[in-house]
């Protein structure tokens, strides 16, 4: 039986930092379970006193990234009012920050979602890689920063799509038994080639989950067989082998995990 307790996050942005700080700490009590509440664009009073009716209505731990001082001691006070433990997330590190560098912060609500050429650098990646899913467009595999290759259910194309969001150009390919991949892969100098590969077990679980999905009449008997995948797996080690392209067993990874361990390689192999 978990525990469970309310988790309220205050942020005058999106959130999305404040909510990746509250689950990595959360993940270290797995006996108990966090209960989000998010509470994004709080940027005035007239917006935060609701989000203070809410916590004191559902006391928790609270979680802020607010640059405004005012509302952060708005914050402060109110939660020490109502006995609840809270913390600002950003500001011992912009201490530490504003010590190393000998100058004060801006303050600035929102400053890491500029739109600035790496937003558009982004979002360019972004639209490169969801064009070229699955093996699509193969004559323009050399403008590819990364180019993922491996058989189904390895994860390629959610990989893929998290490297693009980093500004990572990614290129997935489909590794199927016996059938060639395409030339350009050969040839490519620009991009470095990964394939990812998974325990036959864990495959044949994933392809299972994913047949539960098709029609009726779908037969999937090879697809989720484990000697079919073994031979599959095999094949493509073989691949990555002659071609001296680094393999990263995805099993126990997380997207992130692998996205991490192909940024990783591309300094050493450039």
């Amino acid at each position: 039986m978990k525990n469970y307790f309310h988790l309220h996050l205050i942020s005058d942005s999106t959130g999305e930092t404040l909510i990746a700080a509250g689950r990595a700490a959360a993940a270290q009590f797995q006996s108990s379970q966090a209960l989000e509440h998010v509470y994004p664009l709080v940027r005035n009073r007239k917006q935060l006193m609701p989000v203070l009716e809410a916590i004191d209505g559902a006391p928790g731990i609270v979680l802020y990234t607010v640059v405004d001082r005012e509302l952060s001691q708005i914050i402060d006070l109110r939660c020490r009012e109502m006995g609840v433990p809270c913390v600002s997330v950003l500001e011992p590190v912009m201490d530490v920050f504003q010590s190393y560098l000998g100058a004060p912060s801006l303050r600035r609500v929102g400053a890491q979602h500029v739109m600035d050429a790496d937003y558009f650098a982004r979002i360019d990646a972004l639209n490169f890689t969801m064009d070229h899913d699955d093996g699509q467009l193969p004559a323009d595999l050399d403008d590819a920063d990364v180019i993922i290759v491996g058989i189904s259910r390895t994860s390629k194309t959610p990989t893929s799509i998290y490297l693009a969001n980093r500004g990572i150009k990614t290129v997935n390919v489909p590794i199927v038994l016996g059938v060639p991949l395409p030339d350009r892969l050969s040839t490519a100098t620009r991009p470095l080639i990964v394939g990812l590969v998974a325990t036959t077990d864990r495959i044949s679980q994933v392809r299972q989950n994913r047949i539960l999905g098709q029609v009726e009449d779908f037969r999937g008997d090879d697809y989720v067989d484990r000697v079919q995948i073994a031979e599959e797996l095999k094949y493509a080690r073989a691949l990555c082998a002659r071609n001296s392209w680094p393999l990263i067993d995805v099993t126990r990874r997380s997207i992130e995990e692998t996205a991490a361990a192909i940024v990783a390689l591309r300094p050493k192999l450039r």
